[in-house]
C-alpha cells in the first residue's frame, strides 16, 4: 500500500458501487426463485411487501451517512504527486472478495425467507443493491459539480475493503476530474484518462 511516503487511494464511489451489481443480481435471481415457492403468505403478498421492502432498502441505502459523505467531501486535501490511485477493477475486486461470505449468507437468508414470504428476501437484497448504485450516482454528481474526483485511503477502509466513510476514514483526498480509469460516480470510464 504505502512505500516512501507513497499512499494508496481508493476512489470512494468506486467502493460505494463495488456492492451494488452483486446485491442486485442475488437478489432478482433470489426473487425469482422465491416466486416459484408458494410460501406461508402466498404469492401475491408476498410479491407486494417484496415491492415495498425494496423501495424503503433503495431509500435508506441511498440516504444513510449522506452528511458523513459531504463533510469528508468538504474537507478534502488534494492528493500528492506520490500518491497510487488504485485501479477500479482491484477496488471492485478487494471489496467483493472482502464481503463474498456475507453475499452468500444474504443470498441464502433471501432464498430462506421464500418459504415465508415468496420473493421479499430477494426484492429486499435487489433494493439494497439500487440503494448503492443511487449513492455512488449522487458521489457522482458531486464530483462533476465540484470538478474533483474524490479518493480514500486503503488503508483506512475497513478490514473487508468496504466503509468509505467510516470512523477510521479522516478526510478524502481529491484529483482532477480525468484522473484514474473510472467515471464520476465509480462507473467504468469510456476514454483513457489522465494520471493525477
Amino acid at each position: 500500500m504505502a512505500r516512501g511516503g507513497q499512499v494508496g487511494l481508493a476512489r470512494v464511489a468506486v467502493v460505494v458501487r463495488a456492492g451494488a451489481a452483486p446485491l442486485w443480481w442475488l437478489g432478482v435471481f433470489a426473487a425469482a426463485i422465491g416466486v416459484l415457492v408458494p410460501g406461508l403468505t402466498g404469492r401475491r403478498i408476498g410479491v407486494l411487501a417484496g415491492a415495498a421492502l425494496f423501495i424503503v432498502a433503495a431509500a435508506v441505502v441511498a440516504w444513510v451517512r449522506r452528511r458523513r459523505y459531504t463533510a469528508l467531501a468538504g474537507s478534502a486535501a488534494r492528493a500528492g504527486k506520490h500518491d497510487v490511485l488504485q485501479d477500479r477493477r482491484v477496488t471492485v475486486r478487494n471489496w467483493r472478495r472482502g464481503h463474498r461470505w456475507w453475499l452468500l449468507l444474504a443470498f441464502l437468508a433471501a432464498l430462506g425467507s421464500a418459504f415465508a414470504v415468496p420473493a421479499a428476501g430477494g426484492l429486499l437484497l435487489a433494493g439494497c443493491g439500487a440503494g448503492l448504485w443511487l449513492k455512488s450516482a449522487w458521489i457522482g454528481r458531486r464530483e462533476q459539480s465540484g470538478g474533483a474526483l474524490l479518493w480514500v485511503r486503503v488503508d483506512w477502509l475497513a478490514d473487508n475493503a468496504g466503509r468509505p466513510a467510516g470512523k477510521a476514514v479522516k478526510g478524502y483526498r481529491s484529483t482532477g476530474i480525468a484522473a484514474g480509469d473510472a467515471a464520476p460516480g465509480g462507473a467504468r470510464r469510456k476514454t483513457p484518462a489522465a494520471a493525477v
